[in-house]
């Protein structure tokens, strides 16, 4: 009697605690795919037509497909073609029935008089006479040469350049008898003028050179991998036997990096400029994400070319041009910025073929813009103030007026919400251009006279409109239906503000509940977690889709999810914020995760902070195990996939960059024989290396105590496996329990596996935080291709 008593108040006990039962069903009811059919597009992307102030768009919804064709002049839209008109034509043409509600015309393209459009039907090219009205049948895509891949057309469409054995070549356009000009006979393996550097056939493929605007001339960054080690990565999935993929991958502190170098090739006379940049050890010219030109700008002419140099500590930075006729190099603008420069946001704009520039910098701890002369000299601060200016948008070189992003000037406004401004080159006169409070997009017209916006929050659906370049609303274009969605039982997500471990950082998020949420219930609370320092996790616009749409059918499961920043995540906030985290990588991000939670704990009811999980992929993979070894009896349960778990076997320009780097320098003496006199004479040499040691995963992986599901593409060449199995045989090592999935065949993202990734992630919480566990086989009716 005793037992039975005890086994019944087990029972009730176990009932208390998991009070809800995981609702999977709920979870597939509003899965991405599905959120994705209820709602439609929910946003406007205008398809400006060149030398007019006419775009174009698609939108579809409830009521179908449009195509629609805006005169911003006049003020009007209309239709840009007669859908059912359409629909016939294609069937006289294919003699197959369409649909007119919903056209599938993929890749609508203008030609550069605006007169035809193109587009693609079931792998078939065709042509629409704007004027004409009438459709005509083209070749298939298969048969279009047009598109290979290999192909790099000049702007003028004369030329195309492209690698071939890792030599760069020219051929004339559209022209099938053209021959090949070889452009360079000294490239090889790893030392490649194409970007398959390990190609190992005699096939053309493309060529890293890029194309002055003018088309007179190519620029080519060429970096020498020879001494880099290899890493290897094995497509099991290959057919008929498994293959192994090899690539250069330069780590954190090792000796043996690329190294880049400029030249400059003139298409006429197939000449060649070798530019001499060398200056620090282990350089690197260009950028990881240095403005749209990766590091290299241009301006109409060919006759200068303008780069960015910087040292291997990225602390150090230098603006330099280049007289592409001589090969001359200057260095117009020098900055030191500790302890890196932070190359998310800095851009350069050429304006008047050079005579004036405009740069982006953080010296005085706040991203803005400056003003210089041809020659380097600074001429004003355009912008400034404790806001952050993200990236230029458009400018206007006749009236002088930069248009830029901007976040965090307004006060009562969510820091991370992109705001439009316009100012002059002289700094005054700043108009915001985008009144709304939410985050908004930007596309404007090449007359500078209308911009397209979508302005929308997590919880407000997005509005389309177009402005004049005051900011007016001249027409709305579209407002999202979600209709079909709060039909179905959707809910909008809730947003917050807590505080950072320090006490006074405000930290923003979101939270998502279940649509079926019960305020009586307690509920398990799952963080989905990046640590930055790029990008935060937590989503600023209305979305349903990505990773922060399966965020939405986590919930549906039966739990709290939550998404928030913490110091060091973004720079979006000031220099300080951004830079939290150097030296720190690994810990950095997890005290404020766990008081942002506790916080939240405190304020409702409803969540139970002793059932925490924690998710995240790539950095999240990272930061989610490191929190369950660093604060083991917090977080109770982690998957974790495609983490960068050991920063010391990846890229230096993440690790070394975030985590820093140490230049070591060291001398040594040597006698040599001076060739006039004879006599010996002593020579004391410089040797620079550098040293970097992250702490990883593995070293603690002895804390755990919940339960982690590890996993990994075993085609990762971003990330590879290696660092999720160095974690794995740490745990081995320690005698702990947990899982681990190998998704075969993936890179980095898991591609047609993702949802069955998504649904793992679904069983993996329900069974370790709501204590069930499903026997069922199979996981969803959805299809893996």
């Amino acid at each position: 009697m005793k037992r039975v008593f005890l086994l019944a108040f087990i029972a009730s006990f176990s009932l208390g605690l998991y009070s809800q039962r995981a609702n999977f069903e709920m979870a597939e009811r509003f899965s991405t795919e599905k959120l994705v059919e209820m709602a439609g597009d929910i946003s406007v992307r205008g398809e400006w037509l060149k030398k007019t102030d006419l775009f174009w768009y698609t939108y579809k919804n409830q009521n179908g497909r449009r195509f629609v064709l805006v005169d911003a002049n006049k003020r009007s839209r209309a239709s840009l073609f007669d859908n059912e008109d359409m629909a016939m034509q294609l069937t006289r043409l294919t003699n197959k029935p369409y649909n007119s509600l919903d056209l599938p015309l993929r890749n609508l393209k203008f030609t550069d008089d605006n007169r035809i459009l193109k587009f693609e039907v079931d792998s078939i090219n065709f042509e629409f006479d704007m004027v004409r009205k009438t459709l005509a049948k083209k070749d298939s895509v298969q048969k279009d040469t047009l598109r290979a891949p290999w192909k790099s057309y000049s702007p003028d469409s004369t030329y195309i350049v492209f690698a071939k054995q890792h030599n760069l070549y020219l051929m004339k356009a559209n022209d099938p008898d053209s021959v090949e000009i070889q452009l360079t006979e000294d490239g090889e393996r790893w030392y490649s003028y194409a970007f398959a550097e390990g190609d190992t056939t005699n096939k053309r493929i493309r060529a890293r050179a890029m194309w002055f605007k003018d088309s007179k001339k190519l620029y080519v960054k060429r970096t020498d991998n020879r001494k880099v080690g290899e890493l290897w990565v094995i497509n099991s999935l290959k057919r008929p036997r498994p293959e192994l993929e090899i690539y250069k991958y330069a780590m954190p502190g090792e000796e043996n990096v690329g190294q880049d170098e400029l030249i400059i090739f003139d298409v006429a006379s197939s000449g060649r400029l070798n530019i001499h940049t060398s200056k620090w050890k282990d350089q690197a010219l260009g950028g990881t994400y240095f403005g749209s030109g990766g590091g290299f700008f241009t301006g109409q002419k060919s006759d200068k070319l303008y780069f960015i140099r910087r040292d291997r500590t990225w602390s150090k930075i230098d603006l330099c041009e280049v007289n592409t006729h001589t090969g001359e190099l200057r260095v117009l603008i020098s900055e030191e910025s500790k302890p890196y420069f932070n190359t998310r946001y800095a851009q350069l704009a050429v304006i008047n073929e050079g005579s004036e520039l405009i740069w982006w910098s953080e010296r005085d701890g706040w991203g803005h813009l400056y003003l210089y002369d041809g020659n380097g000299n600074l001429k004003r601060q355009i912008t400034r103030g404790a806001f952050y200016v993200g990236s230029i948008q458009h400018i206007d070189t006749l009236g002088r007026t930069l248009y830029f992003e901007a976040f965090g000037r307004e006060k009562g406004i969510d820091p991370y919400y992109t705001m439009h401004y316009k100012t002059d080159f002289e700094g005054r006169n700043m108009v915001r251009l985008t009144p709304e409070n939410a985050t908004h997009s930007f596309s404007m017209s090449e007359s500078s006279k209308y911009f397209v916006s979508n302005y929308s929050k997590v919880d407000m659906p997005p509005v389309s409109v177009l402005r004049d370049n005051n900011g007016r609303v001249i027409m709305e274009l579209e407002r999202a239906n979600i209709s079909r969605l709060e039909e179905a039982g959707w809910k909008m997500p809730e947003t917050f503000i807590v505080k950072a471990g320090d006490g006074v950082t405000d930290l923003y998020g979101v939270m998502w509940k279940p649509f079926d949420f019960d305020p009586n219930k307690k509920y398990p609370i799952i963080t989905y977690v990046y640590p930055g320092p790029q990008t935060e996790p937590v989503p600023k616009a209305f979305t349903i889709t990505g990773a922060q749409g399966r965020t939405i059918a986590l919930a549906q499961v039966g739990f709290i999810v939550v998404a928030v920043g913490q110091r060091g995540g973004s720079p979006q906030r000031s220099k300080y914020y951004h830079n939290f985290g150097y030296g720190n990588l690994r810990d950095y991000p997890l005290e404020d995760n766990k008081k942002a939670l506790e916080q939240l704990a405190a304020r409702h009811s409803f969540i139970d902070i002793n059932r925490v999980g924690i998710y995240g992929h790539s950095g999240g993979g990272f930061m989610s195990t490191a929190a369950m070894f660093v604060y083991p009896d917090f977080y109770k349960v982690a998957v974790s996939s495609a983490g960068n778990h050991d920063n010391n076997i990846y890229n230096i320009w993440w690790s070394e960059v975030h985590h820093g780097v140490k230049e070591v320098t060291s001398t040594t003496k040597r006698k040599v024989k001076d060739k006039e006199t004879g006599e010996m004479k002593e020579v004391v040499d410089t040797i620079v290396k550098f040293e970097s040691r992250i702490p990883d995963n593995q070293s603690i992986a002895k804390n755990l105590k919940g339960h982690l599901l590890l996993v990994t593409g075993d085609m990762d060449n971003n990330v590879h496996p290696a660092g999720t199995l160095r974690v794995v045989e740490a745990l081995i090592k320690a005698n702990k329990r947990f899982d681990m999935m190998i998704m075969p065949g993936q890179r980095h993202g898991f591609g047609n596996m993702q949802q069955y990734f998504d649904r793992m992630v679904w069983y993996y919480f329900a069974q370790h935080l709501l204590g069930e566990y499903r026997n069922n086989v199979d996981m969803g009716d959805y299809n893996i291709n």
